[in-house]
């Protein structure tokens, strides 16, 4: 069996907890990764333990730190809300039921000044770590602990094989691959776990792709 040292030690991090303040922080930060562009308001949805102890936990201190990029260990975390303000950025919190969620589960809304939105569901599993299960009206699963592509497409014939010749003439190979779509033929977004950071110019080979909406890659 292997075994992590963070499965021994722990994350490195701000407290009070790393389910509760590290992984919310990481969350936070990896939904902005998703969302990509500047956002003028940021909305949590809290599920579960979250909802009920985000206060005296930090929690919701962490999320905003982490949709402003801060990684969980910076020690500007506690000045999150402050720094928020400065920079001109709303944020607010509400509690929800996220079905069958994780206990530590929140929905994540940015607000961009164009009025559209960004979703992100994830949830802190423990120990710092998390788990982003949807994005926007399709549902993934992945971890951001190895470099992640995501990929919005058309569900179209070939589209799958040409991100996949891309990856292999750059030398990158795919660990994980989840493909989710909204129906046959319509929108659909590709999640990739590779096996080494994922350069620049590989991004845009595959924003050449025919039938290619947008790429994003997460570099952990």
């Amino acid at each position: 069996m292997n075994i992590s040292i963070f499965d021994v030690t722990g994350p490195v991090m701000i407290g009070p907890s790393s389910s509760h303040t590290a992984g919310a922080a990481k969350l936070g930060r990896i939904a902005r990764l998703i969302a990509e562009r500047p956002f003028k308001k940021v909305s949590f949805g809290l599920h579960g333990s979250f909802a009920d102890t985000y206060k005296g936990h930090g929690t919701d201190i962490a999320l905003v730190a982490g949709a402003l990029g801060m990684f969980e260990y910076d020690e500007r975390l506690a000045d999150a809300f402050e720094i928020a303000k400065k920079e001109g950025i709303e944020y607010d919190f509400y509690t929800t039921e996220l079905d069958d969620m994780h206990e530590n589960s929140v929905k994540i809304t940015f607000t961009f000044d164009d009025g559209k939105e960004c979703n992100v569901w994830g949830s802190s599993i423990g120990g710092g770590q998390i788990k982003i299960v949807r994005i926007n009206e399709f549902d993934t699963e992945f971890n951001a602990t190895a470099p992640t592509l995501i990929i919005n497409q058309y569900d179209k014939k070939g589209v799958i094989s040409n991100i996949s010749k891309v990856l292999f003439n750059h030398n990158i190979n795919i660990a994980v691959m989840k493909l989710s779509r909204t129906a046959r033929g319509k929108n659909a977004c590709t999640v990739i776990e590779t096996d080494g950071e994922i350069p620049e110019c590989v991004v845009n080979a595959l924003r050449e792709i025919e039938n290619i909406i947008s790429v994003q890659a997460i570099n952990v």
